[in-house]
């Protein structure tokens, strides 16, 4: 049996403005110093004379970058060995999402004020160059910073940081358990000018905020009962779940049942 390990390993994280000032770097493994990285973004990026033709991952030499833009802000990762991209652009967006969980409105001047703060997190969220925890909640119970923007840390590290739910602390107890759901929906469509529907769809999100102590594990069931019984239409399959659906890293699996 042949057994294929994929390294995700990123040499560094650098966030650069739009007109090329590196406000942080972290190297985490050998890779190009700080001027290169910055330089040769700024020629094959910063200074692209068509816009339409940027990719957010190229390659020059040996190090591949894979880029997010954000405003008028860059984040960057350079990989100098074959890893997955997939992971590392899933990784610069969660590492946007932490940032807006700290300061709210991420931009230069929020960078630059937080900038020591910055540095703990792409401490703790990437280890060596492998991506570690980066979930917001957990983070902000041992990462903090104070009035005089001095870091906080306990002296103990949450046990969800090396446990297996890295989304939610052990020995939550609420008064009275709830769970709240919000389904939003938005409709799309296009119609020519003689009236006929060209297009039409729903795109939709469920929310859900929980109160419940404990790790319980929920099922959620997704039916068109109602519907498909007005139209005359029973003991049919009435969900169909494309692929393009995105769920939380919590979900055990994804079970369909008919209600």
């Amino acid at each position: 049996n042949c057994r294929f390990v994929i390294a995700i390993m990123a040499s560094s994280i650098t966030i650069l403005t739009a007109k090329g000032k590196e406000l942080i770097q972290r190297n985490y493994r050998e890779a190009s110093s700080s001027r290169n990285v910055r330089e040769i973004f700024k020629q094959r990026v910063l200074e692209a004379h068509d816009e339409s033709d940027l990719k957010p991952i190229f390659q020059d030499g040996t190090c591949n970058y894979c880029f997010i833009r954000h405003g008028d802000l860059y984040f960057i990762a350079t990989v100098t060995m074959n890893a997955n991209v997939a992971v590392i652009m899933a990784f610069l967006y969660k590492l946007l999402a932490v940032f807006k969980e700290y300061f709210k409105s991420v931009e230069e001047e929020s960078v630059k004020d937080n900038f020591v703060l910055i540095y703990e997190l792409l401490d703790e969220m990437m280890d060596n160059g492998y991506p570690q925890a980066t979930e917001p909640k957990i983070l902000k119970e041992f990462i903090n910073q104070s009035e005089a923007n001095v870091v906080v840390r306990p002296k103990a590290i949450p046990t969800a940081v090396t446990g297996q739910t890295p989304w939610r602390s052990e020995g939550i107890v609420h008064k009275k358990n709830e769970i709240f759901l919000d389904v939003i929906e938005f409709a799309n469509c296009l119609i020519s000018a003689e009236g006929t529907v060209l297009h039409a769809e729903i795109l939709g999100t469920i929310k859900m905020k929980s109160f419940l102590s404990g790790m319980p594990e929920l099922k959620l069931g997704l039916n068109d009962k109602v519907l498909y019984e007005a139209r005359g239409r029973r003991n049919k399959k009435t969900v169909d779940m494309e692929s393009d659906n995105l769920f939380h890293s919590t979900r055990r699996r994804i079970r369909l049942h008919d209600i």
